[in-house]
């Protein structure tokens, strides 16, 4: 399969934690809740999660690293 250049420029920026905010709980839920945004240039994932500010940016980090990981494809260890 070839790239086109707007994929091939997609490929060259990276996912950033861009924030971790504090939030009401969603309907149902109770304790902690944090809303987080992840960008990759003009692209936005917004999500919440429960738990400390610390947990969640944890989380959010680890998931932004995977998302980085399945941009550039994983490499392979010998």
């Amino acid at each position: 399969m070839k790239l086109t250049g707007a994929t091939e420029t997609w490929l060259e920026v990276p996912f950033v934690r861009r924030s971790v905010t504090p939030t009401a709980a969603p309907e149902g839920g109770e304790g902690l809740w944090h809303q987080y945004v992840i960008t990759q240039g003009d692209n936005e994932i917004t999500g919440l999660r429960a738990g400390t500010l610390t947990e969640v940016t944890r989380h959010v980090d680890e998931l932004t690293e995977r998302l980085n990981e399945r941009r550039v494809g994983k490499q392979k260890h010998k």
